[in-house]
């Protein structure tokens, strides 16, 4: 097992922005992950089996809910101290990193947002320490990109609600205690509610055959005459704007994390363009290598930039849902553009386990669709520049 000896590129100083407690955070997730995760991961990937034993860790290290208030088990941390933690996640690989922002932004930010003060007390200390572990339910077999076509739905039968209906490609949903769902009422209205393990008609099927986010844990969700308690109804929100909400945060988890995966790719390549030597000499110095290392650089100093000013903008609540969309596709897109040019630097090891490169390109594919495909956010972007909506 070779050492983990990732070195993290900052070409425009950007420690400097960073107070202490937040390069204090930062470097307590990359060292768990140089430690706990690097040495398994690819092992993990080759067998499609999620690292279960890494939860507490995870936990540890503040990925559970940093932003959630302490009284409620979170960390009490800011937007940048998030962001800084799903870098080094998902520099590790996206699929820690899918793990923990389902949790964080999907599960425990809703609960915060949208519950009752009885549900935040009854599930976000035990989801902040990863006791519980969640997932969130919105896409569906024939509803993803438009998620207000849903089907899945909830009737009132007296005390108690009974919820039908199916969702899929739900990260962590073959081992969730509880489940943040998203279904419409009998009015036609989106609700959103938890569903916990061992309610008599609630099944989790895992997803298997993937290609990508193999150590990740993906399933579907499905509901035949479940009943629902009414207090497991989040009563702070009406519509499609609960769920949006939390793909909001989640996205711009997203947006951070994804460059952690270009830092990967990158340091990796640089470092084996120091190593690998060709016509007698290091392919380093060749002009095709240099212009490839230099753009890559380049970029990710570039979606560094970005992501920093957003995550002061969301300190500040001012973020917008289109600023998140333009970094997430940015970010993500940057990133798989880096995986590729850093897989043709270590040419044919590139695709082998003895590298990262492959194993982010693959998980990356996903994580450019997850959360809003990349034409999604463009015209996201282009709705948010022009007035004009291209959707409809």
């Amino acid at each position: 097992m070779s050492k983990d000896k990732f070195q993290a590129p900052d070409y425009y100083l950007l420690d400097e922005l960073l107070t202490e407690e937040h390069k204090l955070i930062r470097d307590s997730a990359r060292e768990w992950v140089k430690r706990e995760v690097s040495p398994i991961i690819e092992e993990a990937c080759q067998k499609a089996e999620f690292p279960k034993h890494l939860l507490k860790g995870l936990a540890s290290v503040g990925a559970f809910g940093p932003y959630i208030p302490v009284e409620y088990g979170g960390g009490g941390l800011d937007q940048i101290s998030y962001g800084l933690i799903m870098q080094e996640l998902e520099r590790g690989d996206s699929g820690i990193r899918s793990t923990a922002s389902v949790q964080s932004s999907l599960v425990m930010y809703p609960i915060y947002t949208y519950g009752s003060e009885e549900q935040r007390m009854k599930y976000l200390p035990k989801l902040a320490t990863g006791e519980w572990m969640g997932c969130f339910g919105l896409t569906e077999p024939d509803h993803g990109s438009d998620p207000g076509g849903m089907t899945t739905n909830i009737k009132k039968q007296g005390d108690h609600y009974v919820l039908n209906g199916a969702k899929m490609w739900i990260s962590n949903s073959p081992f969730a205690d509880i489940a943040v769902v998203w279904a419409k009422d009998e009015e036609g209205i989106i609700r959103g509610l938890v569903v916990e393990r061992g309610m008599k008609g609630f099944t989790t099927p895992e997803t298997h055959n993937k290609w990508s986010l193999r150590a990740s844990s993906t399933g579907e969700l499905v509901f035949d005459n479940v009943i629902i308690p009414a207090e497991n109804i989040f009563p702070n929100v009406k519509g499609l704007k609960g769920p949006l909400g939390c793909l909001n945060s989640a996205r711009y988890g997203i947006a951070w994390g994804a460059i952690g995966a270009a830092m990967d790719c990158y340091d990796s390549a640089l470092r084996y363009s120091k190593e690998r030597i060709q016509f007698g000499r290091p392919i380093a110095g060749f002009q095709l290598t240099q212009k490839k290392l230099a753009e890559m650089i380049t970029e990710i100093t570039k979606a560094q930039l970005m992501v920093w000013r957003l995550g002061v903008l969301k300190n500040e609540n001012r973020a917008t849902p289109a600023q998140i969309s333009m970094a997430k596709r940015n970010s993500v897109n940057t990133a798989l553009q880096i995986a590729r040019e850093a897989r043709q630097i270590h040419g044919g090891m590139g695709i082998t386990g003895e590298y990262p490169i492959m194993r982010h390109m693959m998980n990356l594919e996903s994580v450019i669709t997850y959360e809003g495909t990349h034409d999604i956010h463009l015209l996201i972007t282009g709705m948010d520049i022009t007035g004009e909506n291209a959707f409809s």
